[in-house]
C-alpha cells in the first residue's frame, strides 16, 4: 500500500478539454471535505470537479463523485485507478474544462481514468513501516562505533558529556543490535527500552 505526503497536480488536455487533475494526502473525511470545499473555489468556473477518496488500509472508507458527468464515468474511473495503484488516505479530484468536444461514455472513462494515473504516477509515493525507536546514552567512543552500523538509523543526537543517541531499528534486527551492544561494547542494557512507531520511506 502506497501513500503520498504532498498535493501533487498534472494537467491534460484531451479533445480540447482540459483536465486537471489534483492529489491531496488526506487522514479523515474532514479533512476530504475541506480540501473539496477549497478546490471547488479554486476551480469556481470549471464545468466539473469530479472525484474519489479512500482512507484506512483496507479502503474502510471510500467515496466517488462524478458532478454532473454521466453516471459512472468521472468518479469511478478515479476510485478504480486509485485502487489500481494501491494508494491509500488521498483525495483525487480532476476538474474539466469542457473544450466542445463531446466525449461520450466510454472516452470520458478514459479521460478520467487516464488523468488520475498521471497524477498519481508523477507523486512521490511513500511505503509505511513500523519500526523499532529507542534513546541511548554513549560515551563519544562507543557513539562513534554505533554511528555506522549499518542496519540503523540515527533520528536525533544531543551531545554532552555523552551522546543522547535516538534509533530506528526493524524488528528483526532488534537481537542484533542487543547483541553487538552486549558483546561488542559491553554496554549494559537495564534502562534501554524500544517502542514501535509508524514511519514512511520513500517507495
Amino acid at each position: 500500500m502506497y501513500y503520498i505526503n504532498e498535493i501533487t497536480t498534472n494537467q491534460i488536455i484531451i479533445n480540447k478539454s482540459k483536465f486537471i487533475t489534483t492529489i491531496i494526502p488526506i487522514q479523515n473525511i474532514e479533512e476530504a471535505n475541506l480540501n473539496l470545499t477549497e478546490l471547488r473555489k479554486k476551480y469556481f468556473d470549471a464545468t466539473h470537479n469530479c472525484y474519489a477518496y479512500v482512507i484506512g488500509d483496507n479502503y474502510e472508507i471510500q467515496k466517488q463523485s462524478d458532478d454532473g458527468e454521466p453516471q459512472k464515468t468521472a468518479g469511478f474511473p478515479i476510485l478504480d485507478m486509485i485502487k489500481k495503484l494501491n494508494i491509500t488516505n488521498v483525495l483525487v479530484v480532476v476538474t474539466r474544462y469542457f473544450g466542445g468536444t463531446l466525449l461520450g461514455a466510454s472516452g470520458l472513462i478514459k479521460a478520467y481514468g487516464e488523468s488520475a494515473k498521471l497524477a498519481i504516477l508523477k507523486a512521490n509515493l511513500y511505503l509505511k513501516e513500523t519500526l523499532l525507536e529507542t534513546t541511548i546514552p554513549f560515551n563519544y567512543k562507543e557513539y562513534n562505533q554505533i554511528k555506522n552500523l549499518s542496519y540503523l538509523t540515527i533520528i536525533n543526537e544531543v551531545f554532552s558529556a555523552d551522546v543522547l543517541t535516538t534509533i530506528l531499528i526493524k524488528e528483526t534486527d532488534k537481537n542484533k543490535l542487543i547483541d553487538y551492544l552486549e558483546n561488542i561494547l559491553k554496554y549494559k542494557l537495564d534502562n534501554i527500552n524500544f517502542k514501535q512507531v509508524t514511519t514512511f520511506i520513500k517507495a
